[in-house]
């Protein structure tokens, strides 16, 4: 490896996962939103919105691909370079007449491009960083991806609350926010290109005929399904996020919805701010405490402690349901503390991930994990918007707290070297 992790890590990391995670949130949480303002229904928006979620469900399919073609480097750069166009051009579709179409399609688009973008950025994370560098590194890059959610469903939701209260239309003024989030993308795809190392692990790599590509794919998608507990594994990514897949979609409708239907009434304004600001500051400080805390001690031994801090905060959100709480503090501190246990237990969780699939291939293997986390959160995702209007808000924060137990249940199952993480 010609370069030094520690002290070049610092200058594309955070930058990186910053750039992961902007498109993601964009896509899943504040498109939500942004159909909120315009009027659809929950069940709408969670079914719409939840086929968003597709690319990252089959993004296994074509991950062996951007193993064995190019560099890990060049499909980083090209991929955000295409982010930034697109996103400039779902907030140019809002003002026409078939605006709902067209933005599904674009952000259908941004969900491929970030997919695939998550492929060569997880496996050029890998490749330039040993095992140890990983777990500390988890926290760091766990915690940019977190900053670009507060950019998103804090900043520019806050934004678009401002724009409006200036008797801005809703669709202009997403228009505006989109376009210039488009710009400030395609910068930071060129700052990438320009800073990124070269590492000696990410050579160009090249496929010369078409049967040495097919023949490639299915013995490294076979060889997947050929890992020791893989059944396990396959249960725990699909269930272990089962009550965050059905929270995170109706979080942002519950607080913007009106007391009369059972929500917060809740202004741009506040959501961006409670939501998307304090309540992403506490997912950040969980996540840097996960990530040190994984590399002092390692997984096997935080991943009980880190799985119960991710599920029990979930009752903030049965006790605000049930309560109605209008104090804008109360609110903002239930939900930073939910967001800071999720940030603290999402780390066992991305780095049981990193360690099942080590060895070789690692790259693409990584890719199915995250496929099937993404169904995982997919399908439930797409049907809480119906469950929630059949049980109302106070109902349906009870089963997603219920629905936290299954992945709890499979935890003693899990195998994990105790030395894994440590320094």
């Amino acid at each position: 490896m010609n370069q030094k992790p520690n002290q070049s890590a610092w200058a594309w990391v955070p930058s990186l996962y910053f750039a992961q995670g902007l498109p993601y949130v964009l896509v899943i949480t504040v498109s939500t939103i942004i159909y909120k303002n315009l009027g659809l229904s929950n069940a709408d928006i969670t079914f719409y919105t939840g086929w968003l979620y597709l690319p990252w469900v089959i993004k296994p399919f074509w991950s062996p691909f951007v193993d064995h073609l190019r560099t890990k480097r060049f499909w980083v750069v090209t991929t955000q370079l295409l982010m930034g166009v697109l996103m400039a051009a779902a907030g140019l579709s809002l003002p026409g007449p078939d605006f709902l179409r067209w933005s599904l399609i674009i952000f259908w688009l941004i969900a491929f491009s970030s997919a695939t973008h998550d492929i060569a950025a997880d496996g050029f994370y890998m490749l330039g960083l040993n095992d140890h560098q990983q777990s500390f590194f988890v926290g760091i890059r766990n915690t940019f991806w977190r900053i670009a959610a507060i950019a998103g469903q804090g900043g520019l939701v806050y934004l678009s609350g401002l724009l409006m209260n200036r008797d801005v239309a809703v669709k202009k003024a997403w228009m505006i926010i989109l376009v210039g989030t488009g710009l400030v993308y395609f910068g930071i795809a060129v700052y990438h290109k320009f800073i990124m190392p070269r590492p000696g692990s990410d050579p160009e790599q090249r496929i010369t005929n078409a049967k040495e590509a097919i023949i490639s794919y299915f013995k490294t998608f076979v060889s997947f399904f050929r890992r020791k507990n893989i059944v396990v594994f396959m249960l725990f990514i699909l269930l272990y996020r089962l009550g965050e897949s059905q929270l995170t979609k109706l979080a942002a409708p519950f607080l913007l919805d009106s007391r009369e239907a059972g929500g917060l009434a809740l202004s741009n304004e506040q959501v961006g701010w409670a939501y998307g600001t304090v309540g992403m500051l506490g997912l950040v400080a969980g996540g840097i405490l996960g990530g040190f805390a994984a590399a002092k001690h390692g997984l096997k031994f935080w991943i009980w402690p880190m799985a119960l801090a991710m599920k029990l905060p979930d009752l903030a959100y049965v006790y605000m349901a049930h309560f109605q709480p209008e104090n804008i503090y109360l609110i903002q501190s239930l939900i930073a503390v939910e967001q800071f246990g999720y940030g603290f237990g999402f780390t066992a969780f991305m780095l049981y991930l990193i360690y099942f699939v080590q060895g070789e291939n690692r790259t693409s293997h990584y890719a199915f994990a995250t496929g099937l986390m993404a169904l995982g959160m997919m399908v439930p995702g797409m049907l809480s918007g119906w469950i929630q209007e059949m049980l109302n808000y106070g109902n349906f924060f009870i089963w997603v707290f219920a629905c936290t137990i299954p992945g709890l249940l499979l935890l003693p199952f899990l195998k994990i070297d105790r030395k894994f993480g440590k320094k």
